[in-house]
């Protein structure tokens, strides 16, 4: 996708419609919708705070589509889907399903926050909420929550990079600090998971 083009056209629906397609199966990094926007909002073309919004009720629309498809649909349908040849064109599969049905029965209703920061995750980890039955405005809140905060972090980089790089350089610019991004999110979440698992451990054995 050619970034310049890409910029020259986000507006608030854009960014909102982008962002909608990216929570769903569809593959369509938001690096490349939320960054730039910022960028262009540091410049003085739009309002951050916004971006950040338009970006999150996207993002919310899209996991609800998700949630709302597993819950209605079940769980023999969703992944006769995943093996189909519109599932491959998604870049979806029964192992992905798979990943992150693990992902939410290992770490819960918590699973749908911080899965929205995880790559592979974030865009399926409705599924598997859908398939389960939670309750939505638990899903829609935690959704909210882990989608705004990886939106203020791209947000916070694409401001950043206004300062520094030039509009055509700002897409390299861009995939290389989101693997950055992605590796410090990743460990970050770790270390805290490390962290509530032996405090729970502790805890257990202090009861016994």
């Amino acid at each position: 996708m050619n970034l310049s083009s890409l910029l020259g056209n986000l507006n608030y629906g854009t960014i909102l419609f982008l962002m909608l397609i990216e929570s769903t199966v569809i593959p369509f990094p938001s690096e490349i919708v939320v960054a730039p926007a910022a960028y262009h909002a540091a410049a003085g073309y739009q309002n951050i705070f916004l971006v950040i919004l338009f970006a999150t009720i996207g993002a919310d629309l899209g996991a609800a589509i998700n949630y709302a498809a597993a819950y209605y649909l079940g769980r023999p349908l969703i992944y006769s889907f995943a093996r189909s040849r519109w599932g491959r064109y998604c870049l979806l599969n029964e192992q992905k399903i798979q990943k992150s049905e693990k992902y939410f029965d290992e770490h819960g209703v918590i699973a749908t926050l911080t899965g929205r920061l995880l790559p592979v995750i974030r865009q399926l980890i409705s599924i598997p909420a859908g398939l389960a039955k939670m309750n939505f405005w638990k899903f829609l809140f935690y959704t909210t929550i882990g989608a705004g905060t990886w939106n203020c972090v791209l947000a916070a980089l694409g401001w950043y990079l206004h300062s520094i790089v030039p509009e055509n350089q700002l897409e390299a610019k861009i995939e290389e600090y989101s693997e950055y991004i992605k590796i410090i999110v990743v460990t970050t979440f770790i270390v805290v998971s490390a962290f509530f698992i032996a405090k729970s451990i502790l805890n257990k054995k202090k009861i016994g």
